[in-house]
């Protein structure tokens, strides 16, 4: 059940360049564990989509099942949204996608929902390079079943009963950037100042962007021994700074002494990333799994921005589908009758 929040607004609240204020982008009370990391992300989202003045109504949320899949209904309530079932919202979001491209398509999921049972999905709606932000909300476990290790739990990692997982994990940014995704980040709940910029830079990207964000069950899986936790993560977290600029917006921002790299967007905004030293390129798919396979045999987490690929087509691109969305089409652009298809198919013979 999720509760309605009261109506009262702030006369003087801020409003963004839509006239839109940071309660226009909120939805009902969360009904999660008290502290979990969920609703930090949720509350990275709302900030993420005000500070980019994304109209509410042109965003299509999308999700799949798990305490992850419940949190749509904890952010933009003025948006379109589809809880689809276990593992297969990535179909879901493609028919949306190639129906209506003008949306702004957000897929909300879990490490279970993803990793498991959705694999294939996942797989499938990367390497098409569909236009959309795929949020993984990974806390190692299956919350809403009483905790069972899930397939991104860490070898070693010791559950809330004691026992001892013995496989290995499947690392989501690794599988993104190996399949296709051509936005790839990784982040932490905790981390407000890193997760913002990495949604908004996602958001503004022309293709499929993967955020991976570790985000502890406060209930299953916080406890000693757990690779998931919150203070094993800031123990072992290695942060890039990150920092978006939208294109509207003078560069301000100044950064502590290190290699900065500026990453300019498809729509003329800037990615500004302290890297982690200057043989890591973003933009090379082997330095990436490199870095990201250093910091893993050093017992560290690597999170930030891990790759870009700013000159790829995506999936309209490759299908050369139709500008206008098909709800905006008429009777006779739908179907425009016998002769033209009768065209279509003698220029495939």
């Amino acid at each position: 059940m999720t509760y309605a929040k009261p109506a009262f607004r702030h006369p003087n609240a801020r409003t963004n360049d839509v006239g839109c204020t940071r309660r226009d982008y909120e939805g009902g009370l969360s009904t999660l564990c008290a502290g979990c990391g969920h609703d930090s992300i949720s509350a990275a989202i709302i900030d993420a989509c005000f500070e980019l003045s994304i109209e509410p109504h042109r965003v299509a949320k999308l999700s799949g099942i798990g305490c992850s899949s419940k949190t749509p209904a904890y952010f933009l309530s003025g948006s379109h949204s589809f809880n689809s079932v276990h593992g297969r919202m990535p179909s879901v979001a493609t028919g949306a996608n190639l129906a209506n491209r003008d949306l702004s398509y957000i897929g909300i999921s879990g490490d279970g929902d993803t990793a498991s049972i959705g694999m294939g999905q996942f797989a499938h709606v990367m390497r098409r390079n569909m236009n959309m932000t795929y949020i993984v909300e990974n806390n190692g476990c299956y919350g809403l079943t009483k905790g069972q290790d899930s397939a991104t739990m860490d070898t070693d990692s010791v559950s809330k009963k004691g026992d001892i997982n013995h496989y290995m994990p499947i690392d989501l940014v690794r599988v993104g950037i190996e399949v296709g995704a051509t936005f790839v980040g990784r982040s932490f709940s905790g981390d407000k100042a890193q997760l913002v910029p990495l949604i908004k830079a996602a958001i503004s990207h022309r293709g499929f962007a993967l955020l991976d964000v570790i985000s502890p069950c406060v209930t299953f899986n916080n406890h000693q021994g757990s690779t998931k936790s919150y203070a094993s993560f800031r123990e072992h977290n290695d942060a890039m700074p990150v920092d978006f600029i939208p294109r509207r917006e003078a560069i301000t921002t100044s950064y502590d002494a290190g290699v900065v790299h500026e990453v300019c967007m498809h729509d003329g905004s800037v990615l500004r990333l302290q890297k982690v030293n200057e043989e890591y390129d973003i933009e090379d798919p082997q330095s990436a799994l490199e870095a990201i396979a250093y910091h893993a045999k050093e017992e560290r987490i690597l999170t930030g921005l891990l790759y870009i690929n700013r000159d790829s087509e995506e999936l309209h691109d490759v299908l050369q589908t139709a500008t206008k969305p098909l709800n905006r089409m008429s009777q006779r652009e739908l179907c425009p009758g016998s002769r033209f298809l009768d065209s279509i198919n003698a220029g495939l013979r």
